[in-house]
């Protein structure tokens, strides 16, 4: 256990001090302090990759966490076939990222896709730079549909049912009581589900990888697939690192907004 910790004490001091090397794996180091970091922040590609890795966590975390509260609450509501509604959205969640990027990259495939066959239409999807990182979201949004209905519906079966039949009583309608009651009732799970939903957008890679590779000319190219090319298809590993403690930060900042939200939410 000793030596365990031992070694990921070293690795983390090694990726720390990378940051200020420009340097390969296999290159001998030349320190540049903070010239990693000079480049990453005053070169158009990589203000690029921050935008888009910006544009796609705000959408899927708007998606994400609104879509499923609006269909968990219909599942609540108990509408005809909700129990099987629940497997069938559940599913995708439990299927690997391999498996979903792979069916998805056939659909979407211009030349043979089931799309473009079916519709007979000669739409470029992926390899267009409008449409693939809409279509990049729409997928990981249909990936995670399912499991956070699951949380709020953990969120909804904690809720006093006598508030709810209360509120019929006084004739209040179904959205009334959604907003009224059940949705302050819940607002730990709303919060839950923002905060992971976020936490994991930004962390993005396997789809990226299967379905985009960041292109077409950049255009679905984020800040964890960037860590990856810049560290194992360029070898260039200063900046591969330096990109790390990028993200690693980022997050903290939304570890940190994200308590003190919910610290401000409880005193009220």
């Amino acid at each position: 256990m000793c030596r365990y910790a031992d070694i990921c004490y070293h690795s983390d001091n090694n990726v720390f001090c990378y940051k200020f090397f420009a340097m390969g794996f296999f290159d001998i180091p030349g320190v540049c302090g903070s010239g990693n970091y000079v480049e990453i922040f005053t070169n158009p590609e990589y203000i690029k990759i921050f935008y888009n890795t910006l544009i796609y966590s705000f959408c899927v975390t708007f998606f994400g966490v609104s879509l499923p509260l609006l269909a968990a609450y219909q599942v609540y509501l108990r509408f005809p076939f909700s129990e099987g509604f629940k497997l069938i959205t559940f599913l995708p969640y439990i299927t690997p990222m391999v498996v979903l990027g792979s069916v998805w990259c056939w659909i979407f495939d211009p030349g043979a896709g089931l799309i473009n066959t079916v519709f007979n239409t000669e739409c470029k999807w992926l390899y267009d730079k409008g449409l693939a990182m809409p279509i990049l979201i729409f997928v990981s949004v249909w990936k995670l549909f399912g499991y956070n209905i699951m949380l709020y519906l953990t969120g909804f079966a904690g809720v006093n049912r006598s508030y709810l039949e209360a509120a019929k009583v006084d004739g209040a309608g179904d959205w009334k009581i959604f907003a009224k009651i059940l949705l302050p009732n819940i607002m730990p799970a709303v919060l839950f589900v923002a905060v992971t939903t976020l936490i994991a957008s930004f962390q993005v890679f396997d789809l990226v990888y299967i379905m985009t590779r960041g292109g077409p000319e950049g255009a679905t190219d984020v800040l964890v697939y960037s860590v990856y090319r810049e560290g194992f298809e360029y070898f260039e590993a200063g900046k591969s690192c330096a990109l790390g403690y990028i993200l690693f930060f980022m997050l903290m900042v939304v570890n940190f907004g994200w308590k003190g939200f919910w610290g401000f939410f409880k005193n009220r």
